[in-house]
């Protein structure tokens, strides 16, 4: 029996590793499950917790706004120094300090809610403390992501698989906080959330990362020539350049519905906090599909065409969300939402990392996180503005609607981001064969 199951173990195993050859690595495994649960608290605070209670609290669409943008600012002004530390300096370090400082707030909120002490300016402390852990980290968590793999090869597929671990994170914690919030209420999605952060610590110890050269900075002065240097690199190289820029308007634009999910939840769709749970884990459930799609296919060619397919769908359907008056229906817009979302952001992800140089990688996923969460602040302030003058519904539909315009101009650029793939790929197919 012991020897039957054995093998059937090992026939599991290698069809897991034939399909998804990333989980081959102990390294990528480990990583992949400590993150897991500590993401699905993260983004159970982010994008559920503290945005229902911000408006519990203040009963305004505006200061919600506010609140999004005091959030993700700092995410923009710790972001491209985070991608320089990211190339010079441990990248398990790093995460290691994001992860003890990251439960260190979760910790002070669950107190303040417990003790009831909670209140809106406190609240917007302790998000501009995230939104600062928030800009350390996501360079660091994309750019470590292929030093668990060994194999170049199965890079593409380690980095779909971060995806889809972010993605079902996504899921659970959202469908958790709705859960929570609606029985014991919001303390228990902090507690839950700082909870969450002791596997991922423990699984960041257990790696085995291998050595790699790494160049000490000297000075302020270096520091800032390496950001420079990264700045010119992404700025005069017209495919990376029409890449960030299309992910920045998806940051300013194409993601307003979640900065407004709860007044569609609360007043729109006439729902509570269960409402807006179901519609916040609508889109990352569309994102685990898609990134399963990712994770089997194979190499990038051809991804420069999800891109743009999906960035057009992408606005269509957020105009079909702001027009949508029933519960069920905004959920399976938001399904695709969230679906086309990913399409776009990880097939750029996968192209950026696959391509670009290792010494300057860390600086360009530090513009990539820049581009994609650095103009939230502003997208969420955006948001709010325009729901406070325009309402919400005419909100979606003006930023669906640039994100479409976006979308042509993007499409103007692909030629030179397609000639960058075809060449890119020729070569390394060339170092394979030598």
């Amino acid at each position: 029996m012991k020897v039957w199951h054995r093998q059937l173990g090992d026939r599991i195993s290698q069809v897991i590793y034939h399909y998804l050859p990333a989980f081959r690595w102990r390294n990528f495994r480990l990583f992949f499950g400590g993150q897991l649960l500590s993401m699905s608290g993260t983004f159970m605070t982010q994008q559920l917790t503290i945005p229902w209670l911000v408006y519990d609290l203040t009963k305004s669409a505006w200061l919600l706004g506010v609140a999004g943008f005091v959030q993700f600012l700092p995410t923009l002004l710790l972001i491209p120094f985070s991608g320089v530390l990211s190339d010079r300096w441990s990248r398990r370090d790093l995460l290691m300090i994001v992860q003890i400082s990251g439960i260190s707030v979760s910790l002070a909120l669950t107190i303040l809610t417990f003790t009831n002490l909670i209140t809106f300016p406190i609240l917007l402390v302790l998000s501009v403390l995230n939104g600062l852990l928030k800009g350390l980290d996501m360079p660091v968590r994309h750019t470590i992501v292929t030093e668990t793999v060994d194999d170049k090869a199965d890079w593409s597929n380690a980095i779909a698989l971060n995806s889809v671990m972010l993605s079902s994170s996504l899921v659970l914690g959202p469908a958790m906080g709705g859960i929570l919030i609606a029985t014991l209420g919001v303390k228990y999605c902090f507690l839950y959330d700082t909870l969450s952060y002791i596997p991922a610590i423990f699984t960041l110890l257990a790696m085995e990362l291998k050595a790699r050269p790494i160049q000490s900075l000297t000075s302020f002065r270096d520091t800032f020539g390496k950001l420079r240097e990264g700045f010119e690199y992404v700025s005069q190289f017209q495919p990376i350049r029409a890449i960030l820029l299309m992910l920045a308007l998806h940051g300013l634009v194409g993601m307003s519905h979640v900065a407004l999910m709860p007044i569609f939840a609360a007043k729109i769709l006439n729902g509570d906090a269960t409402t807006m749970a179901h519609l916040s884990t609508s889109a990352p459930i569309g994102s685990f599909f898609a990134c399963l799609f990712l994770s089997i296919r194979r190499g990038i060619i051809g991804l420069d065409r999800v891109i743009i397919t999906s960035q057009v769908l992408i606005g269509m359907s957020l105009i079909s969300f702001s027009l949508s008056r029933h519960v069920s229906l905004s959920i399976i817009i938001l399904v695709f939402v969230g679906c086309f979302s990913i399409l776009s952001i990880t097939s750029s992800n996968m192209i950026i990392q696959t391509l670009v140089p290792e010494d300057k990688r860390g600086r360009v996923m530090s513009f990539y996180a820049l581009a994609m969460v650095g103009t939230m602040p502003f997208g969420n302030l955006l948001a709010g503005t325009l729901a406070q003058n325009f309402g919400a519904t005419n909100a979606l539909i003006i930023c669906g609607s640039l994100f479409i315009f976006g979308a042509l101009w993007f499409y103007a650029q692909l030629p030179g981001v397609r000639r960058w793939i075809a060449g890119e790929t020729k070569s390394f197919s060339w170092e394979k064969l030598n």
